[in-house]
């Protein structure tokens, strides 16, 4: 898969996917931006936009494990996603356990003072960055430990 070129990130709900992007160096991630899910025709539309934009080479999707570390239904149906995702969008997907990060991210806005109407539209995007920096450290973790 390479080291370099950006990574893209999906928090996949129901009603909402939060996209976050890295840097080409890989070493950041960033939110970028939420999604509709449904339709899912136009959700996948702008998903493959918005990774053809940023010139995305491989792409991590958050994979909602139980709390035991089991797949439940919330993960078959983000496996069922990113089949879908990826018979459209021809790049390498990778899953990332994001256990907690829609969690992480709401405490982490509730704590910089921002209203509760206010996080729905960025929490998704910024849970998005979460799993995609959880990605990203451990993958550098791996390059660190390969030296």
């Amino acid at each position: 898969m390479g080291d370099l070129g950006r990574v893209m990130a999906l928090d996949v709900g129901d009603a909402r996917i939060g996209v976050a992007f890295s840097d080409p160096l890989r070493m950041i991630a960033s939110p970028h931006g939420v999604v509709k899910a449904v339709p899912r025709a136009a959700a996948l539309a702008e998903l493959k936009r918005m990774a053809a934009e940023r010139e995305a080479v491989l792409v991590v999707a958050g994979l909602p494990l139980e709390a035991s570390g089991d797949e439940g239904p919330q993960a078959a149906k983000v496996r069922a996603f990113m089949e879908e995702f990826s018979r459209e969008i021809p790049l390498p997907v990778a899953l990332q356990d994001e256990r907690l990060t829609t969690v992480s991210a709401e405490r982490m806005l509730i704590s910089a003072n921002m209203r509760r109407g206010d996080r729905r539209g960025v929490v998704d995007k910024v849970a998005a960055a979460h799993i995609l920096q959880a990605w990203l450290d451990r993958a550098a973790f791996r390059r660190g430990a390969a030296e």
